[in-house]
């Protein structure tokens, strides 16, 4: 395992160095102050595989035993190592330095290279191969540099910048400055205040303040300037000055890869002077109140037999006339609101918390109007205390000023219609065409009749209604009672595209584009706000086909038995495989996703052989003959699971495993595709052959574990959109884990361009969505729109979908402590509180994982925490209910799982276990390999195997079916519910005709029975929270921790 850290280097910019898991722990002499090689840092080739970057070597302070630094919280080994008094010392590790303007291009791809790898190196020997089987991790101080780069990327994407003048020694440098204010403030700060005290490393008397300062400016200077021209000065013509003005080498510089300013000293003093005000205005003032601005509509009464009402203007009535108000708000008390008349009337009771209010009022409404001009009017009043607007000016206040004032950190208030605002849009309505030809069916040439009409949110407009629109001829205009927004010249746009194409046929595919493209990608007068379709088209749109379309039944060569879900979900890939689009297929895991691409598999090739179309009801167009192999990419450790199941339910499918030193190549490998229908490689070997595999044309590619790809910037995901196809399938559980970007990557691999590009994407979708802005919704809703056709996702849990499953019976399997468990128990506890009591920042944190790992292993024996190779014995309390346990299921003839994170936990407890049954235990862990994994899961199957099945929970909670069990013991707890239940669901789904017991070790008055309790009491937060696993237990408070740690009265058996 490599864990990447990052830091920052004043005057040097971001570095990045790695923990090797494998690596010696110890150094060769005691720690020095002179900084010495860090004995487990990551080789600078290795940090050169996985991230660019100019190499280096830093000097950090870092966490620190006697003779060598302690391991970073998420460093995972197999032996875990004992944990000492901790110190700040100084080594020297291999670093990079990364380019500011790629840190997310660069950085984000490094945390999947482990998806890739799986233990899978085929054979091969070249490096590449080796290093991208490694499991990367990035630690808290990575992840905090990418949020950084992410913040920054934002502040430019949305010119949240400006240019300055700084000097810099004995000159001047032009640099690119973040304009932070208002929420941008906010974030900053929070940012500031995130920040690791690993990210300080390189430089520990640096505060965060000031180092968050220099990143934020120099990331933003980077970014900035990969998005400008060569250069911001036009042409010159004519004969150049003699001696070139400041400003130019000013403007020169800002785009160039050299900040230094070549000019005269004086002038760019002289400039610099002249600049600050400019940026002044942009900075965020702090005092007792801020000034807010609130917008009134017009109080017209409306006349109901008039659907448009006339009186936008104001004219002579000062009801009707748009009015922004002045008003101040205290910081400290944000209810404190007043307006700008009581500010002038004050009598003085103002002054208990705001000193001269009317100069604060003044000042700030100087500032304000420095942003948006129209201000000015107000300021020319003796006692302002707000400005009228007629319609122009209240629209281009809504659409253009608000935002600027609110951007440059003042409030604005607006009436609650803006924010809800109905736009007016086209809608497209669809039926199923007479001039179709009968029998056509299903296809994206078929044809629809269509019908466009004007609608204002979902309200249609009448003839009448339109026409009044027309006449008005304001940006705003009151319609059925309420504000909406009207370009006249947008409107004239679209009443005369519907007099041109209001109404006609168009094919399928067309309506198609029109449903599922973003609106800003379509060439239309008006956003297209709605498409209703009737028939396949419309069960398509609303996902509703998978449960309608005409079924596809698999040839009788096929022996599995679908379900009906089953059964739609193999109708559902024909359907669209027929119209040429691709599928993410996103059942719970446990509902058998092979078995439906095996389905598919079998009925097209089986329709091959027999020269004729698939089987399919009355309506649906013939599906075109498969002819070329299928590509199907999947970890390694699932290979053999395919190999079988396609020689189990599809044995008339030929079947060839891509992968291993002995694999076909060059001109072998299109020889042995021509009578090959399913082609099972690896992603690491797809990885490695992609040059081979692209030149191929394959029937379909199919990706298991589609998570696979989920960054889009990974080498596998931009390897995988190179192979060419028919159709493309995704197959995964999980299509979002924590981003939105994981699905658009997806998506993008199924169906090319779908979501467009991703910088589009995020603006679109993922920004508004994941930060719960005004319009994230509104976002949320398009986006399930678009996507929607394309996947399919069936969970366990609905009776509509299985009725079958048995029943799951989750038991909390309570035991107590030996006396000599509780006794190291509360040796433990002491010792590590004392430490934590201590320590801070990143030293506390490892010393609470620390503190964990420690009790863990003493619940589990004290053999595991002593390392002394001593007996098992009746030391444990755990092992004693275990073989309880035992006793009765094998005494039953039954057959049980049990899952540890600990593998020296499982090589401790199986002689034990084996000696006391007399019988044999089956093993699995990560070091076991993939012909031993096969035979192990074969045999326990088919019941001739060992009748317990010790498995590390990492190795073998995902990609097993061990449905020959009913029983599942979880011996230690991940405190991850989701990972505990993937490893339960190797036994409980569908294939189980038994009830399934799953038991969860808790020890009495220790800290797994109070994490259980409040996994239990607070399931929404856990669900939130503990998906990282245990890091977010080092939040708790000391005292918190203490309750947590200490073993209660009750816990010691007899």
């Amino acid at each position: 395992m490599l864990v990447l850290h990052a830091c920052w280097i004043p005057g040097a910019g971001a570095g990045i160095w790695a923990e090797d898991s494998t690596l010696a722990v110890t150094s060769p002499s005691q720690a020095l102050r002179r900084a010495r090689p860090h004995p487990f840092s990551a080789p600078a080739e290795a940090l050169a595989f996985l991230v660019e970057g100019r190499s280096t070597r830093l000097d950090l302070l870092l966490p620190s035993g006697r003779r060598s630094p302690m391991d970073s919280p998420e460093l995972v080994r197999i032996t875990p190592r004992p944990a000492g008094t901790a110190s700040l010392l100084p080594w020297s590790v291999p670093a990079l330095i990364l380019d500011p303007a790629r840190l997310t291009e660069t950085l984000g791809p490094a945390a999947s290279a482990s998806v890739v790898g799986d233990g899978d190196t085929d054979g091969d020997t070249d490096g590449d191969t080796q290093r991208e089987t490694v499991d990367v991790r990035l630690a808290e101080s990575a992840r905090y540099l990418l949020e950084l780069s992410r913040f920054c990327t934002g502040l430019v994407d949305r010119a949240r910048t400006l240019p300055a003048l700084q000097q810099s020694g004995d000159g001047f440098d032009a640099r690119w400055r973040a304009v932070l204010t208002g929420p941008d403030a906010t974030a900053a700060h929070a940012l500031t205040t995130a920040m690791p005290p690993a990210f300080r490393a390189a430089d520990a008397s640096a505060s965060p303040a000031a180092l968050a300062t220099e990143a934020m400016d120099a990331l933003t200077d980077a970014l900035t300037r990969t998005r400008l021209p060569a250069s911001l000065l036009p042409r010159r013509r004519g004969r150049p000055p003699a001696r070139r003005p400041a400003v130019e080498s000013w403007l020169d510089a800002l785009v160039g890869a050299d900040a230094r300013v070549d000019a005269d000293a004086e002038e760019l003093a002289q400039l610099a002077d002249r600049l600050e005000p400019w940026l002044q205005a942009t900075r965020e003032e702090r005092g007792p109140a801020q000034l807010v601005l609130r917008l009134n509509d017009p109080a017209t009464r409306v006349d109901p037999a008039t659907p448009i009402d006339p009186a936008t203007d104001g004219g002579d009535d000062p009801t009707a006339r748009w009015r922004l108000e002045f008003l101040l708000r205290s910081r400290e008390d944000p209810s404190l609101l007043v307006d700008a008349e009581q500010v002038w009337a004050d009598d003085g009771s103002l002054g208990r918390w705001l000193e001269r209010p009317r100069e604060v009022l003044l000042t700030q409404l100087a500032r304000a109007q420095r942003v948006y001009p129209d201000l000015e009017r107000g300021l020319r009043q003796a006692r302002p205390t707000g400005i009228d607007l007629d319609v122009a000016a209240a629209h281009r206040f809504l659409s253009e000023g608000a935002a600027a004032l609110a951007e440059a950190g003042l409030e604005v208030l607006l009436p609650n219609w803006w924010r809800r605002r109905r736009a007016l849009g086209l809608r497209l309505s669809t039926t199923p065409s007479d001039q179709s030809a009968a029998g056509a069916g299903f296809g994206r040439d078929e044809l629809s009749d269509f019908r466009w009409e004007l609608v204002v949110g979902e309200h249609g407009l009448s003839g009448d209604e339109i026409a009044a629109l027309v006449a008005a001829k304001a940006p705003l205009v009151r319609l059925r009672g309420e504000w909406i927004a009207v370009d006249p010249a947008q409107l004239e746009r679209g009443v005369a595209f519907l007099e041109r194409s209001g109404s006609g046929t168009m094919p399928a595919g067309e309506v198609l584009t029109l449903a599922l493209s973003h609106p800003d990608d379509l060439d239309l007068p008006l956003e297209l706000t709605e498409v209703t379709a009737h028939g396949w088209l419309g069960e398509l749109l609303n996902g509703s086909l998978a449960a309608t379309v005409a079924d596809v039944r698999p040839p009788e060569t096929f022996t599995a038995t679908l379900r009906p879900y089953q059964e739609r979900g193999l109708s559902w890939l024909d359907f669209l495989g027929r119209l040429g689009l691709g599928a993410c297929l996103a059942d719970d895991m446990g509902l058998g996703k092979t078995v439906q691409l095996l389905a598919l598999e079998a009925t097209r090739r089986s329709a091959a052989a027999a020269g004729e179309s698939a089987t399919v009801a009355s309506g649906a167009q013939p599906a075109a003959a498969a002819s070329r192999p299928t590509l199907l990419l999947c970890p390694m450790s699932l290979v053999g699971n395919w190999e079988a199941e396609a020689a189990r339910f599809a044995p008339t499918l030929r079947i060839r495993a891509h992968h291993g030193p002995d694999r076909a190549r060059g001109p072998d490998l299109a020889v042995a595709l021509r009578d090959v229908d399913l082609v099972i490689t690896t992603y690491a070997t797809a990885l490695n052959d992609m040059d081979e595999l692209a030149d191929h044309e394959w029937e379909r590619i199919v990706l298991d574990e589609a998570q696979a790809i989920k960054n889009r910037l990974s080498r596998t995901a931009r390897a995988v959109r190179r192979l060419r196809a028919a159709q493309r399938i995704a197959l995964t559980g999980t299509p979002v884990e924590n981003r939105l970007s994981e699905l658009w990557s997806i998506m993008d691999f199924i169906n090319p361009g779908m979501l467009g590009a991703h910088e589009a994407f995020r603006s679109r979708f993922a920004t508004p969505i994941e930060r719960g802005d005004d319009d994230g919704g509104a976002a949320a809703g398009l986006l399930r729109r678009v996507t929607r056709p394309y996947i399919l996702r069936r969970v366990k849990t609905d009776p509509a979908v299985i009725d079958d499953l048995p029943e799951k019976i989750e038991i909390a399997q309570h035991y107590r402590l030996t006396v000599e468990q509780a006794s190291l128990y509360q040796t433990v506890v002491d010792d590590m509180m004392e430490r934590i009591e201590g320590s801070d920042g990143i030293e506390r944190r490892g010393n609470v994982l620390a503190a964990m790992t420690k009790l863990k292993q003493v619940c589990n024996h004290p053999a595991q925490l002593l390392h002394d190779g001593s007996p098992v014995g009746r030391r444990s309390g755990k092992v004693i209910r275990l073989e309880e346990i035992l006793d009765e299921i094998l005494a039953e003839g039954d057959r049980v799982l049990c899952f540890t994170q600990y593998t020296e936990f499982a090589e401790l407890l199986i002689p034990h276990i084996a000696a006391r049954f007399d019988t044999d235990i089956a093993y699995l862990s990560g070091s076991t390999s993939r012909e031993r994994r096969n035979d192990l899961v074969t045999r326990f199957q088919a019941g001739d195997g060992p009748p317990v099945f010790v498995l590390s929970l990492k190795a073998g909670g995902t990609g097993l079916n061990l449905t020959a069990a009913n029983h599942v013991i979880h011996l230690d707890r991940w405190w991850n519910p989701a990972v505990e239940n993937q490893a339960t669901d190797r036994a409980f789904r569908i294939g189980q005709r038994r009830r399934v017991q799953v038991r969860k070790f808790v020890g009495v008055g220790t800290l797994e029975e109070r994490i259980d309790e409040l996994i239990t009491e607070k399931k929404a937060l856990a669900d939130l929270v503990v998906g990282e696993g245990e890091s977010w237990l080092t939040e708790l408070s000391t005292q918190q921790l203490r309750e947590l740690f200490t073993l209660s009265k009750g816990a010691v058996g007899e």
